[in-house]
């Protein structure tokens, strides 16, 4: 145990928050020896499952449903393979996780494709060459009661408790018609393989973390079509710092009204609740919604390196589309920054100024710059 605990050192007052956060377990758990690791096979065919390796009985299959309930000390590795059109994987584990995608196609009719219960890391490895798809249904069935009469939560079509870490060098498609793509009441960490994430205008956001977004390797695609939805939703910091990131939004705004009060919530490619912040990487953001947003942060908005490119072409009808606002500051300090909007304003920093210049702050000696209401190019 003493071995696994040294694998993951990770400061909890940065949680999700810097490049400096280290999780490092190999993609195939290498570094661990067979006596730290209960390693488990589960293959699903059509409406049935097939399992080795379960020495104490921690898998229970009714059909292709299958919970794991793991009360082992060590890590908890299952390797996932098969396919099913009605089949679904729920884990309660006490210690982390990790689930090794071995060309698995997943679809639950009436809820999450894999809802990890723990409140640990859950490592998701898409293996060298594979292609894996996850798909939940377009309504959920009523969300599952403990014993202790706590409603497990069911929030995507891949959901964690825990920190979720996404590996590999394999492809993983995620489909979500009922809710968001992936979700993590902590944080999510992506560091290699490609991850695609279709959400449908019946679904929600593409990505949604309580506690904070961090890229830092791999290639990201995110597609959503819902009204109000985002791309990337982070309740705290998001930062992308490596790989390649690529978020289109097509939803209008989304109206509500609550106690007669009329809210309108407008897409956007990345919301954020803390500071955004980019150090290298391509980031590319499209919105073709009424009142879409390229990126939307309520505290500061810090590009520092990178690629960004940034679209809006949606009208403002019900809301104001913009390329990149923040409630406090934008400030641009180097790599490669350009933002193009249809309407309203490139960039937003929240004052009232009439002059572009006074909407961002430009640090350094770029090679380049223009500044406009609508187009704002810098580059280093």
């Amino acid at each position: 145990m003493k071995k696994i605990l040294a694998l993951i050192t990770i400061a909890a007052a940065t949680i999700g928050c810097t490049n400096d956060d280290r999780y490092s377990w190999d993609d195939d758990f290498a570094d661990l020896t067979a006596t730290d690791t209960v390693s488990i096979a589960v293959s699903w065919n059509g409406n049935s499952v097939s399992v080795s390796g379960d020495t104490e009985g921690a898998v229970i299959a009714n059909g292709a449903d299958v919970t794991v309930r793991s009360a082992t000390n060590r890590f908890l590795q299952l390797t996932l393979s098969g396919a099913s059109a009605d089949g679904s994987l729920t884990i309660y584990s006490w210690k982390k996780t990790g689930v090794v995608l071995d060309n698995l196609t997943l679809t639950n009719a009436d809820g999450p494709a894999i809802n990890n219960q723990c409140g640990k890391s859950f490592i998701v490895v898409t293996k060298d060459g594979t292609v894996n798809t996850l798909t939940d249904g377009a309504t959920y069935s009523a969300a599952p009661v403990t014993a202790a009469g706590d409603t497990i939560d069911q929030k995507a079509t891949l959901f964690s408790e825990g920190q979720i870490y996404l590996r590999g060098a394999g492809t993983l498609i995620v489909n979500g018609y009922a809710k968001n793509g992936i979700a993590s009441d902590d944080y999510i960490i992506m560091e290699g393989g490609t991850v695609n994430v279709n959400v449908a205008t019946t679904g929600s956001n593409g990505i949604k973390v309580n506690d904070g977004f961090t890229m830092s390797g791999g290639q990201l695609t995110i597609d959503v079509k819902a009204d109000g939805a985002r791309g990337i939703r982070s309740e705290a910091r998001t930062t992308i710092s490596g790989g390649t990131t690529t978020i289109s939004t097509s939803g209008d705004c989304k109206i509500e009204t609550v106690d007669g009060v009329r809210d309108t919530t407008s897409s956007a490619g990345i919301k954020s609740d803390s500071l955004f912040a980019m150090t290298a990487g391509t980031l590319t953001i499209t919105s073709s919604g009424d009142g879409g947003k390229g990126i939307n942060c309520s505290e500061d908005v810090r590009f520092s390196g990178g690629t960004l490119n940034i679209t809006t072409t949606g009208s403002n009808e019900v809301g104001k589309p913009k390329g990149v606002k923040s409630d406090t500051a934008i400030t641009v300090s180097g790599g490669s920054f350009n933002v193009v909007v249809g309407k309203s304003w490139a960039c937003d920093n929240g004052t009232e100024s009439d002059e572009p210049d006074d909407h961002l702050t430009v640090e350094g000696s770029p090679r380049s710059k223009y500044v406009g209401k609508k187009q704002v190019t810098i580059v280093y």
